[in-house]
């Protein structure tokens, strides 16, 4: 009989090696690591955040920090 492994969500063994190595590199847990990846990504995409979520009060948001010196 196999044991088999339970997981929340979908991932290869490979994705799984890479999100622990990630992980221990940083020395978060993994959801830590999850939850830090999807923070960046969002900020990266929606610097001025979203209707849903607003940016924190007093953050520096990038068009502001750009001052119109688009090159």
């Amino acid at each position: 009989m196999s044991k088999r492994k339970v997981r929340t969500f979908s991932a290869t063994d490979r994705d799984l090696a890479m999100l622990e190595t990630v992980a221990t590199y940083h020395g978060f847990s993994k959801s830590a690591t999850i939850v830090n990846l999807i923070k960046k990504e969002f900020w990266r995409i929606f610097p001025a955040g979203t209707e849903i979520v607003p940016p924190d009060t007093g953050a520096r948001i990038a068009e502001e920090m750009d001052n119109g010196n688009n090159s």
